[in-house]
């Protein structure tokens, strides 16, 4: 296997997808000649053409509503939003359309489109370049919702959402596209929508995150005194609630990490699930460690938003003690 960047594992995907399939095609701003802003789309226009590696114009609403067109037409469309963020204005599209379609059509018509964009900060980014949006998405009837934590899974996943029949939403962790690298495996590689990844067994407190937050739940654990089991979920949606489960029942605490805002988030959603169906097995309040309902903050104070080891190790030790 070879070892890569996450970014360049997510341009090894689409390279080896489009080279399986000849209905995929990758549509962004800037994804053709320059290969994107974070290189992911390098090499694509160059192999496959500018018919399936096309330029857009700076308009995030008219590329998923063009996207929506060729789905019906027989491609399997790959958007690429430019920043988190700058999917907002295509939200219409998203709710109205992409997510609607299959059921409008009572199931006759399948909707094989994707729409992967880099997510969260650390990166030093202007304003509205550092959001976590994964709830809006979630959200959506008709959309599935992937977060890849390493290389490989950023391949895997990714080709599963390019073959799914259904739309799916990719957020990668732009955090860590050039500073995490591993191993990746060569030609086709698929991880599983809806299968959840245990990073490390432990008996004492289960962390459960996603996305940038899982090499931020390993570095915690390090820093614990204590036997920590950490769960990647992968994927928010569909979720795998029978690892989710079985993960809280092995150590009877839970302690869920998002970057994401507070009220409404991801995690709130993973409490009542582990409120609903793990009472029993619970020995401890569950606790979120997450960002603050407040808009992402400029770089200066962006450290004082994300979630930190502190804040983790402060959130296990209190469920320890409890």
């Amino acid at each position: 296997m070879a070892e890569r960047f996450l970014v360049e594992a997510v341009n090894d995907a689409l390279h080896t997808e489009m080279e399986r399939d000849p209905a995929v095609l990758v549509m962004g701003e800037d994804v053709g000649k320059l290969g994107g802003v974070f290189r992911a789309t390098v090499g694509l226009q160059e192999r496959f053409g500018r018919d399936r590696c096309v330029d857009t114009p700076l308009a995030e609403a008219g590329i998923l509503g063009t996207a929506v067109g060729l789905c019906m037409a027989g491609w399997r469309p790959v958007c690429e939003m430019q920043y988190d963020a700058f999917s907002y204005p295509a939200l219409d599209q998203l709710i109205n359309h992409v997510g609607r379609y299959r059921w409008r059509t009572g199931g006759k018509m399948q909707f094989p489109l994707v729409v992967r964009m880099p997510y969260g900060g650390g990166v030093r980014a202007p304003e509205l370049h550092d959001d976590s949006p994964e709830t809006y998405y979630v959200h959506t009837p008709g959309v599935k919702v992937a977060i890849p934590s390493t290389p490989a899974d950023a391949k895997g996943l990714l080709a599963a959402a390019i073959r799914d029949p259904d739309p799916v939403v990719v957020l990668e962790p732009k955090l860590h596209y050039r500073t995490m690298r591993g191993e990746v495996p060569e030609g086709e590689h698929v991880v599983p929508l809806g299968e959840a990844r245990v990073v490390r067994e432990g008996d004492d407190v289960t962390l459960v995150a996603y996305g940038a937050m899982v090499p931020l739940a390993e570095k915690a654990a390090d820093a614990l005194d204590a036997s920590v089991e950490i769960l990647d979920l992968r994927t928010l949606k569909p979720l795998d609630e029978e690892a989710l489960l079985a993960a809280a029942a092995k150590t009877g605490r839970v302690v869920i990490i998002q970057e994401a805002p507070r009220t409404a988030g991801y995690g709130a959603e993973l409490a009542a699930i582990l409120a609903e169906k793990a009472m029993l097995d619970l020995r401890a309040p569950v606790v979120r460690v997450t960002g603050y309902d407040v808009p992402y903050p400029y770089w200066q104070i962006e450290d004082a938003y994300m979630p930190s080891v502190e804040r983790v190790v402060d959130a296990v030790r209190r469920v320890l003690e409890f």
